[in-house]
């Protein structure tokens, strides 16, 4: 038996000629009677794919079907979402901005009521969840949307948002167009959006800027808004 057996020094000197020498040692632990215990592996999370010109790459079925679910596939403490929107103007629309009517030659054309802010405001906080984008959950394909007000989709996206767990923390939104000129009417629309949101109106802020009279924004052919939402935990 003593033949048969190794000292701890032997299988050492053995072992470090087939492992690196970091790896060897963190894994070398003495104790009263030295003995050597081999780097564990880890599983795979995912499978191991080779590809090639003739192989198709595997897809993980679970992760793609997280990215759809209804709830965010990780629970954080905040999470931020940006929305972006842009609608062409024509005369012969209403132009509503926030669920407000504003007096214009034009307004906005689209499947819907075309309202540029709550269309961001929903692309955000759906980006924030993780969801896909309105164009997808609303799509301008099915007819129950034609002439729809913006607040349905609003709420649609509130009412995700709680399902989740999440609320609020705060809102900034850039309206972009050349004209009308919105001051008169920035008020009335941000404290409209903050109750359709359900948040205190501090914690929504809306600007506008011109486009400096630059491509179809400046030309007064488009209105465009963008949206950064934060979500915080309840």
């Amino acid at each position: 038996m003593a033949a048969a057996s190794l000292s701890a020094s032997s299988v050492a000197a053995t072992t470090t000629k087939s492992l690196p020498h970091s790896l060897f040692l963190s894994n070398l632990h003495t104790s009263s009677s030295p003995s050597l215990r081999l780097p564990e592996t880890r599983p795979r999370t995912k499978p191991l794919v080779w590809a090639s010109a003739g192989t198709a790459l595997e897809v993980d079925q679970a992760q793609a079907q997280a990215q759809t679910s209804a709830t965010p596939s990780k629970t954080l403490p905040f999470r931020v979402g940006h929305g972006f929107d842009l609608h062409r103007l024509e005369p012969g629309y209403p132009l509503i901005i926030g669920g407000i009517d504003i007096p214009h030659d034009r307004g906005c054309e689209a499947h819907s009521d075309g309202d540029v802010l709550l269309h961001c405001v929903v692309d955000a906080i759906l980006g924030a969840l993780g969801l896909p984008d309105i164009g997808q959950i609303f799509p301008d394909s099915d007819p129950k949307w034609r002439g729809a007000a913006s607040s349905v989709f609003i709420k649609e996206a509130v009412k995700l948002m709680h399902e989740a767990g999440y609320e609020i923390g705060n809102l900034d939104a850039t309206l972009i167009l050349q004209r009308p000129k919105l001051s008169p009417h920035k008020e009335v629309m941000r404290a409209n959006l903050a109750k359709l949101l359900g948040a205190d109106p501090s914690v929504v802020n809306l600007k506008a800027k011109t486009h400096e009279k630059v491509d179809s924004l400046g030309e007064n052919r488009s209105i465009a808004a963008h949206t950064v939402v934060l979500l915080m935990r309840k």
